[in-house]
């Protein structure tokens, strides 16, 4: 009776996977929009600190994305 129980929870999760996939895609959207504003209030002073920071956040999520998608 193991079996159709294990069959269920893996078709539930796999139904979840592309939810958490959108979930994480809009949060990355809103981070990139939000970020983009205040660079653009702030000026062209800190242009390049902030490329630096968005540029190093969008690399971490890509890496922490793959890593958990591998697991």
């Amino acid at each position: 009776m193991d079996a159709p129980e294990t069959l269920a929870v893996d078709a539930f999760l796999g139904l979840l996977v592309p939810v958490w996939q959108v979930v994480i895609g809009v949060l990355v959207l809103v981070t990139m929009v939000v970020s983009t504003r205040k660079l653009l209030l702030r000026g062209p002073s800190r242009m390049g600190g902030a490329l630096l920071l968005v540029g190093s956040a969008v690399i971490g999520l890509a890496v922490v994305s793959y890593l958990l998608q591998s697991l």
